[in-house]
């Protein structure tokens, strides 16, 4: 990423000040300029864009057992914060540049649609990735193709005006910062694309080991790919972060190559996980070779060897099925999590003797409210 950076910004510099040199510099200068900010702020702003409200354990304890569970599974030593972020799509990210400081977000739709043998799966996931070191490195790539991006459309709309392109010389600097202002992109975004699916997959495997139950995360997979809802706050530079890839395309798009996605093929991850004759990364890797048919393993990495630490190998698989929720819990969790989230916006909860449960904004503090059922008065206080 750093060196198809730096030859980008070579181009821009050969143009824009007729010095190659001075390009390189000046992209060397960006880059660690922006890694500073990413790694001492990158994870602030992530939450920060995708609207997430840091929770305590009194306001959901399941979520925060479940947390505390694959936290220390995995061997981590601090639990990471937990974070809600109100959107009724299903999924969910970690981020932060390393474990101690590192963070977990699920959605609202995450919690209600998803069982607590789910909801352990996609946990595990993403504290799999906080395990790996993946969040701080998608953190990193993903701000140089920002930068990348971020200079190309500003070189477009400035429409090349900064240095004159007539004569030979102009017309190919011309030529070659357009290839540059187009591919650099390009390479960036596949860069970061196939760094994005070779640690999900990863990460399925180290989920498979702390919940000892592929099934969890297969099932939750399944749930969250079904999702019609679209994800209002993500972006095709944040989307690599989420469990499955938030953004909603097109048919055209869809049968694009696997070098456009962000993930792998849902499909393919679940298929991996319900084809698993055991919980160890032998039994992942000879799955993913029978479902992709490619010779190459996802779980090679120092992280694979010494997640053998935390958790005994070839353990059997779990055939213990899942309770299914009623629709009645069903309802409780809606409930629980959108006054979790009204109480993070700073509303004002009012029992009423009736029963009737008042939800006041703020800006209503000191004003008289009506019951809409019993029609008695309250002051929000």
């Amino acid at each position: 990423m750093l060196l198809v950076f730096v030859l980008f910004m070579a181009v821009v510099g050969l143009y824009l000040f007729n010095d190659i040199f001075f390009g390189v510099i000046l992209g060397v200068v960006v880059w660690i300029v922006t890694c500073l900010i990413t790694y001492f702020q990158g994870d602030k702003m992530f939450l920060a864009s995708a609207g997430a409200k840091k929770i305590k354990k009194d306001d959901f304890p399941v979520l925060y057992n479940v947390v505390e569970e694959m936290a220390i599974a995995a061997g981590l030593k601090k639990i990471p914060d937990i974070y809600i972020v109100d959107e009724d799509a299903p999924n969910a990210f970690a981020t932060g540049r390393s474990p101690e400081t590192a963070s977990v977000a699920v959605t609202r739709g995450l919690i209600v649609r998803l069982n607590r043998q789910e909801l352990q799966g996609v946990i595990a996931h993403e504290i799999a990735h906080i395990a790996n070191s993946d969040i701080l490195v998608m953190l990193f790539t993903g701000t140089i193709l920002g930068t990348i991006v971020l200079i190309s459309d500003i070189l477009c709309r400035s429409r090349f005006n900064s240095r004159s392109s007539s004569g030979n010389g102009g017309a190919i600097l011309l030529v070659l910062l357009l290839l540059a202002v187009i591919l650099g992109p390009i390479c960036a975004q596949l860069i970061y694309l196939a760094i994005s699916r070779k640690r999900e997959y990863l990460a399925d495997a180290c989920a498979a080991q702390f919940t000892r139950y592929p099934m969890g995360l297969a099932n939750a997979l399944m749930k969250i790919s079904n999702n019609t809802v679209k994800m209002e706050t993500a972006n095709n530079v944040t989307a690599a972060m989420y469990i499955v890839n938030p953004l909603k395309f097109d048919k055209v798009t869809k049968r694009l190559s696997d070098l456009s996605s962000t993930h792998p093929s849902t499909q393919d991850r679940i298929k991996i996980l319900t084809s698993m004759a055991n919980v160890d990364f032998a039994s992942y890797e000879q799955a993913y070779k029978d479902v992709t048919h490619k010779n190459s393993s996802p779980v090679t990495s120092n992280m694979a060897n010494n997640v053998a630490w935390t958790l005994p190998l070839a353990a059997a698989i779990s055939t213990e099925m899942p309770v299914e929720e009623t629709p009645e819990v069903k309802i409780e969790k809606h409930r629980k999590t959108e006054d979790v989230l009204w109480k993070k916006h700073d509303y004002i909860f009012i029992q009423c003797d009736c029963g009737t449960k008042l939800k006041i904004p703020p800006d209503y503090l000191g004003r008289q409210i009506k019951c809409p059922h019993c029609k008695k008065y309250h002051t929000a206080q």
